[in-house]
């Protein structure tokens, strides 16, 4: 029997930032509300199932726009066993991910990068290219 393999390629129409934040996933939605002036919201943790049976569980917040979204992700996650997982394995020096979709283009990611810059709670804030990101099927969540 002939085998067929399905190729499927996704967009990433979103902007994302990275940031080295070691606090907690609602202080750090606090912090994102605060500076950005924003509401995030808690929705219910993202689970990522793996080939070899393990799964990944993400932390999340969002907040739904009219045309597009703003979503913070927890890049570390452990298991029952109290090993560590990453979202994006490559970027384990992220402790977040901010997903930015605006199809208005409204959206200025510069000025919110001054804007979480100047928190006392967030050491650094990055602006990433997903095309370059190796695991970045991982951060498609919707």
């Amino acid at each position: 029997m002939k085998k067929s393999k399905l190729l499927v390629d996704n967009l990433y129409e979103f902007d994302l930032l990275g940031f080295v934040a070691p606090i907690k996933d609602y202080k750090m939605a606090w912090v994102i509300n605060n500076c950005l002036n924003i509401r995030l919201v808690k929705t219910k943790d993202f689970e990522l199932h793996f080939l070899d049976d393990s799964a990944l569980k993400i932390s999340q917040f969002i907040i739904e726009k009219d045309h597009g979204y703003i979503q913070l992700l927890k890049n570390r996650s452990f298991n029952e066993n109290g090993n560590v997982h990453y979202l994006i394995p490559e970027l384990k020096i992220m402790d977040y991910f901010l997903l930015m979709q605006d199809l208005t283009f409204d959206l200025n990611i510069y000025a919110y990068i001054e804007q979480l810059s100047k928190s006392n709670f967030i050491q650094n804030v990055v602006r990433l290219d997903v095309n370059k990101i190796k695991s970045k099927e991982n951060l498609l969540t919707y």
